[in-house]
């Protein structure tokens, strides 16, 4: 049936409610508006006083050919979730460089467009959002260098300028790159405040991909100054790029576990045997707990496995609520975790324990489609194990022996009713935070 236009926006209107970017906190809905509303008046005001020669319209339709491209061959290995380098700074940061403020402004609209319509759909606020803060970014980038540039009288080309202006380039570059990050970081910990950013935006893999980002963009923009046939020979190298930020994502990926975010099973007992092995030569105190949630099963039952991957990504974020930067954490099995607390004591693994079991226990998860159908309570048993005087510290069991001493505290946490913690250090089971200081290891 063909429906009317008054119909058809009346409808649109309807649905209005209904948008994903309302189940955000106020405040971020709010900041959100804020960051896209004044990116549509940067556009309008920039276009209004610095209109665009003709000429930088031929320029700017090949670097945006170029972007384009580049789009294309992203969707044929896909985009990942996430905060992901696409070196498509390689072809914007030209334009904010050698063109008018307002093309920066508008470099990032096309690929945008093109990656949620070729690569991958996502909610169209994100997609927004997501132009809004890549085009201010850019547009203080082009206005910071035009600035200094005129300042200075600079001018591009390899004349005795050159450097400098290669240096300008590199600091717009910058710029660019601490606006844009200061601009994501309030939504991305708003959107999930038991994200953590140092995992997220500031891992060594991250900062290496924008540095060489930031380089080959540098190279490129200084290359179309000089001619811009440069721009077809710049396409391979940049191709080339992208499969190798491509690759170290892909590695990245192939440690986590993909329902929760956390680390998967082998990659956490890898880095948990290098901290165990470090915890008995050097002598400090450590912890490890296995956490079970109970009765899963009927979870999965009752409301379908997507509801019971809700659950599993809900507990994932109290861990990360609760636990420091550097313990480890990963799913070790179905409905099975793994907690490595690092220069941790006894009582202390006790205490976090016992807060992540009162925090689970206490907050209703939101696991199905409608939130009135759908808000189940879950709870876990936690087995905590510390290493002790008795241990044995023999190279290659010093994990395995954690692992099944802390499994044994998990069955007695069973055993005893479920919904509790059972410690054990020294090969002695306990369930009370007086027991576990009087066994404390001196």
């Amino acid at each position: 049936m063909h429906l009317g236009p008054g119909l058809r926006v009346r409808e649109r209107l309807r649905a209005v409610p209904a948008w994903p970017v309302w189940q955000h906190p106020r405040w971020l809905v709010a900041y959100i508006g804020i960051v896209v509303g004044g990116y549509a008046l940067a556009i309008v005001v920039t276009g209004v006083l610095m209109p665009v020669p003709p000429h930088e319209l031929l320029l700017f339709g090949g670097l945006l050919l170029c972007s384009a491209v580049t789009v294309e061959l992203t969707r044929r290995v896909g985009e990942n979730a996430g905060f992901i380098s696409h070196i498509f700074g390689v072809w914007e940061l030209p334009v904010a460089i050698l063109l008018s403020p307002v093309l920066a402004l508008l470099v990032p609209i096309l690929r945008v467009v093109l990656t949620q319509l070729r690569v991958r759909k996502v909610p169209v606020h994100r997609r927004v959002f997501s132009t809004a803060v890549i085009g201010l970014s850019f547009g203080a980038a082009s206005l910071g260098f035009h600035a200094v540039a005129h300042g200075l009288g600079l001018t591009p080309g390899p004349d005795l300028h050159g450097s400098w202006w290669v240096l300008a380039v590199a600091a717009a570059a910058v710029v660019q790159w601490a606006v844009n990050l200061a601009l994501v970081l309030p939504a991305i910990k708003g959107s999930d405040p038991a994200v953590r950013l140092r995992e997220t935006v500031m891992t060594r893999e991250v900062a290496q991909n924008d540095l060489a980002e930031l380089c080959v963009a540098v190279l490129v923009t200084f290359a179309i100054s000089v001619s811009a046939l440069t721009i077809v020979f710049a396409l391979p190298f940049v191709t080339l790029l992208q499969r190798s930020l491509r690759h170290g994502q892909l590695v990245n990926a192939s440690r986590i576990d993909s329902k929760t975010g956390l680390l998967n099973a082998g990659t956490w007992e890898r880095e948990a045997a290098a901290e165990v092995a470090r915890a008995v030569r050097t002598s400090t105190p450590l912890a490890l707990a296995l956490v079970d949630i109970d009765h899963f099963k009927t979870v999965n039952d009752a409301y379908g496995h997507l509801a019971g991957d809700k659950a599993l990504k809900a507990i994932a974020r109290t861990f990360r609520i609760f636990l420091r930067e550097y313990d480890l954490v990963g799913r070790f099995g179905g409905e099975e975790f793994a907690v490595l607390l690092p220069h941790t004591k006894a009582l202390d693994a006790y205490g976090i324990a016992e807060r992540i079991r009162e925090h689970i226990a206490e907050t209703p998860l939101d696991v199905a489609d409608f939130p009135e159908q759908g808000l189940v309570r879950v709870t876990v048993s936690m087995g905590v194990a510390a290493l002790g005087a008795h241990w044995d510290t023999t190279t290659g069991g010093q994990l395995t022996d954690l692992l099944a001493a802390a499994d044994r505290a998990l069955y007695q946490a069973k055993r005893a009713g479920r919904d509790q913690v059972c410690v054990i250090t020294d090969n002695t089971v306990v369930t009370a935070p007086s027991q576990v200081s009087h066994l404390e290891p001196a």
